[in-house]
């Protein structure tokens, strides 16, 4: 399983919280690239439900990470 921005993008508007089944039938619906649908079918499932992209990719780059000031625009 190997995780981009580009990939990840396309869960961005998903209706989070949702289940690996549920991310999956979106992935479909929205029809985002096979990779994504793979990385979410190979994500080892016990039943729970995800809060945020986060959750699934751990590296998943967030506001904190760019260094820029919000003020100065």
């Amino acid at each position: 399983m190997y995780w981009t921005l580009e990939l990840a993008s396309y869960l961005s508007d998903a209706p989070w919280p949702a289940t690996k089944d549920e991310l999956i039938d979106y992935a479909i619906r929205t029809g985002a690239p096979l990779e994504v649908v793979e990385n979410l079918q190979s994500i080892e499932d016990e039943g729970d439900s995800y809060e945020s992209i986060e959750e699934i990719w751990s590296d998943y780059p967030t506001d904190d990470d760019f260094l820029w000031n919000e003020d100065e625009y």
